[in-house]
């Protein structure tokens, strides 16, 4: 994480992405041995860069919740990505719409997303719209 935020401030995008993929990947693998790959993890919580502590919090929420909530809030005091990034992390873990590492069910399968709440500002789209298919608009109805 350290060097996806060095790429970012570096105005880097392609490499900021190319580092949170490996980051991803690396989590996803650490998930495939269940809750002993999830505790492996937890020893970043204890590192002396913010950005590191605040990703392995945010993607061990729900494993860890209260010190994962600590951290995030912690670091969510700062200012910058780091700050943000922590305040956004809890936003969606309050909202129910957090899904970095969802819950075993008993069957061993991903527990389902949470659906979101709804907003008055906005609604999720339900379908793309069929090729060719465009707004209409006031110049379209018939009389005018």
């Amino acid at each position: 994480m350290e060097a996806q935020t060095e790429a970012i401030w570096r105005g880097d995008a392609k490499t900021g992405n190319k580092h949170a993929d490996r980051c991803l990947a690396a989590f996803d693998k650490l998930c495939a041995h269940g809750d002993a790959g999830r505790d492996a993890l937890t020893g970043l919580f204890a590192h002396p860069n913010m950005d590191v502590r605040t990703t392995a919090a945010a993607f061990l929420l729900r494993y860890r919740t209260p010190e994962a909530k600590a951290i995030l809030e912690e670091a969510a005091k700062g200012e910058g990505l780091v700050a943000f990034a922590a305040s956004q992390a809890l936003k969606r873990w309050e909202e129910g719409t957090w899904a970095l590492d969802p819950a075993d069910d008993g069957a061993g399968q991903p527990e389902a997303p949470r659906p979101a709440p709804s907003s008055q500002h906005s609604r999720p789209r339900t379908k793309r719209a069929a090729p060719g298919w465009r707004r209409g608009n006031k110049r379209d109805k018939p009389g005018n």
